[in-house]
């Protein structure tokens, strides 16, 4: 198994400060789990449109299609995030519920393997939110993507939450 950090700490670097993938070969299998979590402020031109928690917009259902396209960018965060492994996720669930003035947006994606799904969890929540924002747009661009943030995570080296 190669280095996994230089001096510094940063485990995508190698000695000389160059962009490395991790070496995840003498890492052993585990249940791996992490939920992350997006907040998309929605403004009152907006919050009128809804009917209960779903909007329906001439693109569709919002929070569905919202669903969907977290679940898809969690599946393919290796494509877009150039040094994250490739992951079989065992599961991947976006939940999205709106509170007050937000659409609070919850990713949680699951693996049995040698690395953590930090990265999709985050991805999952952050194209959600795109999603919803897209979807909106037509009634206000005055929607503001609040925060992205790491929920917990477990099964790895260092669980949080």
């Amino acid at each position: 198994m190669g280095n996994d950090s230089n001096a510094s700490g940063f485990t995508h670097l190698d000695a000389g400060g160059k962009p490395q993938m991790v070496d995840v070969g003498g890492k052993a299998e585990t249940v791996r789990e992490a939920v992350a979590e997006s907040r998309v402020y929605l403004p009152e031109v907006i919050l009128r449109q809804f009917s209960g928690q779903e909007l329906v917009t001439k693109k569709g259902a919002v929070f569905q299609t919202a669903v969907i396209a977290g679940i898809m960018a969690a599946k393919r965060t290796p494509e877009l995030i150039p040094l994250c492994h490739t992951l079989l996720l065992d599961n991947c669930k976006v939940d999205i519920q709106l509170e007050q003035d937000e659409a609070v947006i919850r990713c949680t994606v699951r693996t049995t393997g040698k690395t953590g799904v930090e990265m999709e969890a985050l991805t999952g929540a952050s194209i959600a939110a795109l999603t919803v924002y897209d979807m909106c747009k037509a009634f206000s661009q005055e929607m503001v993507i609040r925060q992205t943030k790491l929920i917990s995570k477990s099964g790895g080296k260092h669980d949080i939450g």
